[in-house]
């Protein structure tokens, strides 16, 4: 399960003799630019109305296609056959959640925590007596391991799925799927006189503001404490002193002091954890204040690695995250925007938008000092800005989303064709530093998928148990998370992540039931009815394609990790959350009313990415799977993936 690097791959690689006679790579530039959900319909509409006068440019000189994305269309699956060239059959990542068929407990897909191996144990310390691990899970030859070792200068900036960076490359800094220090996707903190105003489930940590005499004495949360018996979470305290008359706060962390007024955003604030031996945990926060007074309010946003010293492994070297950072430090969580805080109603639209755009503006610095630098081998870089806002503005573009409200999301209908245009200018620059360099290199500009309005949600798991093929234990609790609410003993199949179908099978599953003979069968039939279901909303069908493990993927040696089948669901429909967290809600089909408006994890042929090129390219690519061989083919090499 770990990543998979022989002599013998590398060897497979073989080098084309190019139109000059040579076939030494080096002295060649080529950026490859992924913006994460860039939609090739959107993209086509603004080139045509004159909108996005670089990518015109690119199209109109050399290349612009639609580029087929993975099935699913899930960015960890899409970049992950980006990078290797393989499908998820030989790259074994199917989904943002795996799930252990011996234990039935999910994990995420692309990386893996090992404690450590062994440890001394002195009352309620536990001493590790060595380091722990974290492990990329991603299999396969990236290609710019191939480019690496024929000498070729590598910078991969961002890359998705590839955390821990792969060590692979000269240099590498690691992009989505890095975590908070808190080990997940991103725990903002709420400092509120009122929490019970939030409700719901939060997907932040929400802690009361207990003032007296103006002051109020907080703590950001941290990981367990690595070196208890009994876990305990570490907490790094402390002060806010709150002016008595006007909107202005005094925030001692550290040895720092920081003075907010109301609306204002912190700098980057180093965090300290202590743990004993003298030891220190190190990340750092943004505060934002977001109101005084009625209701105090003071947001922090989640605690990240910090790239002056970072706590786990997130560049190659491990100095080029100290050397970014010398421009000033910058989140290194891989999802930066804070879609949570918008989701659960602590950010209005203007603040998830001012937060959007201080993560964009640093990712876009940072990109611009590279481009400065660079001049030979091979750059890419990552922008997931567009992804992330496209999720919560695109209901801002659709008045027929039933979340619709004109009043509020009018204001903000040209909000993503705006980021295109932010984009489009990022290409400008790239384009014009090629020129400076002579004018012969290869600019490609790409994205993993598109994108799409989310009307309506559809939960497999609900569907399952509503024709017979699973049952619950309790229906008065139908929100447990994670299928613990599923009766094994009578469930043939069940759902667990956002595209996934899994048949509860002898021999593999832990309380499996279907013999491994019916498994055919009853895969074809579940896959008929799945088809022939229709949305009694729209009274259109709600699924075009159900995809078999055993069909779709041609790549070998990882398909038994995946799910038995993908679900397609239509251009508009998704699977529910609830489903995908492996709760049974009480409908199939309900309207998604949720801040999260946008998506693309549907029939991967209606969210087709983009794929530009300055100039006709060596080899061409319809899909993810050959664009890494395209960009090889610009250094004249071939034979990639290897066999």
């Amino acid at each position: 399960m770990r990543i998979a690097r022989t002599a013998a791959a590398a060897i497979a690689i073989t080098t084309l003799a190019t139109a000059c006679g040579g076939s030494e790579p080096v002295g060649h530039q080529v950026i490859v630019l992924g913006f994460d959900g860039m939609d090739y319909a959107l993209a086509s509409q603004m080139i045509s109305e004159g909108r996005l006068p670089n990518l015109q440019r690119m199209a109109e000189s050399g290349a612009f296609s639609a580029l087929e994305t993975s099935i699913p269309p899930q960015s960890p699956v899409a970049w992950s056959d980006f990078i290797t060239g393989l499908d998820a059959g030989g790259h074994g990542i199917f989904d943002f959640l795996h799930r252990d068929p011996e234990t039935m407990v999910p994990y995420l897909s692309t990386t893996l925590t090992e404690p450590p191996g062994r440890t001394l144990r002195l009352g309620r310390w536990e001493i590790p007596l060595g380091g722990g691990e974290v492990v990329l899970m991603r299999q396969g030859l990236p290609f710019w391991e191939v480019l690496a070792e024929q000498g070729v200068p590598t910078t991969i900036v961002r890359m998705p799925a590839n955390f821990p960076p792969s060590g692979t490359a000269g240099r590498e800094l690691s992009g989505m799927g890095t975590p908070d220090l808190l080990g997940g996707y991103g725990t903002y903190s709420l400092f509120t006189t009122a929490p019970e105003r939030l409700g719901g489930s939060p997907g932040g940590d929400i802690q009361r503001a207990e003032i007296r005499r103006g002051i109020f004495n907080g703590s950001l949360r941290g990981p367990p404490n690595p070196m208890l018996v009994e876990l305990e979470e570490l907490r790094s305290e402390f002060v806010v002193y709150i002016d008595p008359v006007r909107p202005v706060v005094k925030i001692e962390i550290g040895d720092e002091e920081i003075i907010l007024q109301e609306g204002d955003w912190s700098d980057w604030v180093p965090v300290e954890y202590p743990l004993p031996l003298f030891q220190k945990l190190r990340g750092m926060a943004r505060f934002y204040l977001k109101q005084v007074r009625p209701e105090f309010q003071l947001y922090a946003t989640p605690v990240n690695l910090d790239p002056l010293d970072p706590a786990m492994p997130i560049s190659t070297p491990d100095d080029f995250a100290t050397e970014l950072a010398e421009g000033g430090r910058f989140y290194t969580q891989g999802f930066p925007e804070d879609t949570d805080a918008i989701s659960d109603g602590l950010f209005d639209e203007d603040e998830f938008l001012a937060q959007a755009a201080q993560a964009a503006e640093e990712i876009r610095s940072q990109y611009e000092r590279l481009l400065a630098d660079f001049d030979d081998g091979l750059l890419f870089n990552y922008f997931g800005f567009l992804d992330q806002v496209s999720h919560i503005m695109w209901g801002a573009t659709d008045s027929d989303h039933p979340a619709y409200d004109a009043a509020r999301d009018g204001p903000y209908a040209n909000v993503i064709e705006e980021l295109y245009m932010e984009a489009d200018e990022i290409v400008g620059e790239t384009l014009d530093r090629l020129e400076e360099l002579g004018g012969g290199g290869t600019l490609i500009v790409m994205s993993d998928h598109g994108f799409a309005s989310w009307r309506r949600s559809f939960s497999l798991n609900t569907w399952l148990e509503q024709n017979g093929y699973l049952t619950v234990l309790d229906r008065n609790r139908r929100d447990l998370d994670f299928l613990t609410n599923v009766d094994w003993s009578r469930t043939q199949a069940y759902a667990l992540g956002l595209s996934g179908l899994y048949i509860n099978l002898e021999d593999r599953e832990a309380n499996g039931i279907v013999p491994p003979s019916e498994r055919g069968a009853l895969l074809s039939e579940i896959t008929r009815g799945l088809l022939r279901e229709v949305d009694p909303t729209t009274a259109e069908v709600a699924i075009t394609r159900v995809y078999s493990r055993d069909e779709t993927y041609t790549d070998v040696g990882h398909a038994e990790i995946g799910p038995d089948l993908v679900v397609g669901f239509a251009k508009g429909v998704r699977s529910s959350d609830e489903s995908a967290a492996g709760q049974i809600p009480a409908e199939v089909l309900t309207d998604n009313t949720g801040a999260w408006s946008g998506d693309h994890i549907m029939d991967h042929e209606t969210v087709p990415g983009v794929l530009f090129a300055n100039k006709q390219l060596q080899v061409p690519a319809g899909s993810l799977q050959e664009l890494a061989a395209a960009v090889l083919a610009e250094f004249s090499i071939a034979g990639f993936p290897p066999n």
